[in-house]
């Protein structure tokens, strides 16, 4: 029987690092297009600093599995946080000197810090049994709703303390949370490494990427990921064309985050009682509900209704379908095979921010909310062929 007390303690730690490195994100997406607007010259790309975010997770996946593979989780979480910092340093810089490409090359970078946060999910199921892998995976993810606040507020805090430079501090003040997530990290536990372990790589990648439910997995992971940032990457800019101020879509965002992490702390205890496959289909239909409200009105109280149950919708997808990847995998193979999940994950993430961008310039905030529809229903039709194919109806 596997001892929990190492994983419990890392979820805890690490649930901690998620609250301040977590804030980085809200912090890009809220001013991200704002930004953006003010400095490009084409408003088509104002989007463009938010979706390089993504990019930069998706372009840093590979190489953060690479460095925590040699140095350890905790080594290349220390090497994480610097590259945060560097991230928010450069955007600030970008604002003060009203460059757009040194702004979108600070948020770049943030995003190559953000895939190692990214990785905390996966970090504290390294020595959890069977039975506590969703738990963990949840107690992590409930430090994003200190994220919802914290990120959210920075800005609200900081975005005219350099008057000449607006929301230059903002993404200063992101340097320096990246900096703190160095204090719980340094307090992260080795996963104790049974003396049976075999000394192989497991099985070849393209082998445990063929598994029926690896890739059930992947597309809800896909899906829940890209379509929470295709609609999250406009909203805020959708918000302020339609004569909301910035500080509303500010607030609408910590709602958002909120609604992302909040319910992380009943997430994990759910999966158990329903079973995964259960709570991601959940989470697919609350995000086709986002879409439906976001087209029923352009009130505040309709873009933040439909941010609140995108991001509920995004919790119990995202975290269902990780869960699902654990299945998947012998410890010897999970740092590539980790890596790849987030890498086609955060990659289709990518392309669904770049392409939110140009579709709200063209299309306007209803056509965001229309292309929700369809890979719902793909990957939901997904769940269904797995559910069937593993429980077979009877004769």
């Amino acid at each position: 029987m596997i001892d929990d007390r190492i994983a419990r303690h890392n979820s805890r730690v690490l649930s901690v690092a998620q609250a301040l490195g977590g804030a980085s994100p809200p912090i890009i997406v809220s001013l991200g297009g704002i930004v953006g607007m003010a400095l490009s010259p084409d408003k088509g790309l104002a989007t463009v600093p938010v979706s390089l975010l993504q990019l930069g997770i998706a372009l840093g996946t590979l190489p953060a599995a690479y460095v925590m593979r040699r140095l350890g989780r905790r080594n290349g979480y220390f090497i994480g946080s610097l590259i945060g910092v560097l991230g928010g340093a450069v955007a600030a810089a970008g604002i003060a000197f009203g460059s757009f490409l040194v702004f979108c090359l600070g948020t770049l970078t943030s995003g190559f810090y953000t895939s190692y946060v990214q990785s905390y999910r996966f970090a504290a199921t390294d020595s959890a049994s069977p039975g506590f892998k969703a738990r963990a995976i949840s107690w992590v993810m409930a430090g994003g709703l200190a994220a919802g606040i914290i990120g959210p507020q920075t800005v609200i805090w900081t975005r005219d303390l350099i008057p000449s430079a607006m929301f230059a501090a903002s993404f200063l003040s992101q340097a320096a949370l990246a900096l703190l997530t160095i204090v719980p990290v340094a307090l992260l536990k080795p996963a104790p490494v049974p003396m049976d372990a075999p000394r192989s790589a497991g099985r070849p990648l393209i082998e445990i990427m063929r598994q029926p439910k690896f890739l059930v997995a992947v597309a809800a992971g896909v899906v829940s990921y890209g379509l929470m940032s295709f609609m999250m990457t406009a909203a805020p800019v959708a918000m302020v064309d339609c004569g909301h101020s910035v500080g509303t879509a500010a607030l609408g965002i910590q709602w958002h985050v909120l609604a992302m992490f909040g319910p992380s702390f009943a997430t994990g205890r759910l999966i158990g009682r329903y079973g995964k496959e259960r709570i991601v289909a959940a989470g697919l239909v609350l995000i086709a509900a986002a879409a439906a409200t976001g087209l029923s009105g352009l009130s505040v109280g309709h873009f933040w209704l439909a941010l609140v149950l995108l991001g509920v919708g995004w919790n119990f997808a995202f975290i269902g379908a990780t869960t699902l990847v654990t299945d998947c995998y012998r410890p010897e193979e999970r740092a590539k095979v980790q890596a790849a999940n987030d890498f086609l994950v955060f990659g289709t993430v990518a392309i669904a921010s770049f392409s939110s961008g140009q579709l709200l310039s063209l299309g306007g905030w209803g056509s965001v909310n229309w292309l929700v529809f369809p890979p719902v229903i793909l990957v939901l039709g997904l769940i269904l062929w797995q559910s069937r194919r593993t429980h077979p109806a009877p004769a």
